[in-house]
């Protein structure tokens, strides 16, 4: 079964809820990342849950690596 994708154009407008900052596409854990709040969003059959309750907690390693990540292709 292929992974789910995201629409690249959503990815384009989704900030994170907390700090209205910007977000990285983790592709392998299927995740948005926001650095600014150390916040793992799932995304759960190709739907990003974008509720600050339902985030992953992120230690330091979890931020350092999310910054290493590819940003998402720009459409157009």
């Amino acid at each position: 079964m292929a992974e789910p994708t995201v629409d690249p154009k959503l990815l384009e407008i989704l900030v994170c809820p907390l700090t209205k900052g910007p977000l990285t596409y983790d592709r392998t854990a299927q995740e948005l990342i926001s650095q600014r709040a150390r916040l793992a969003y799932p995304i759960r059959d190709g739907i990003p849950i974008m509720l600050i309750d339902e985030a992953r907690s992120l230690d330091e390693d979890g931020v350092a690596a999310a910054a290493l990540a590819p940003p998402p292709p720009q459409a157009g």
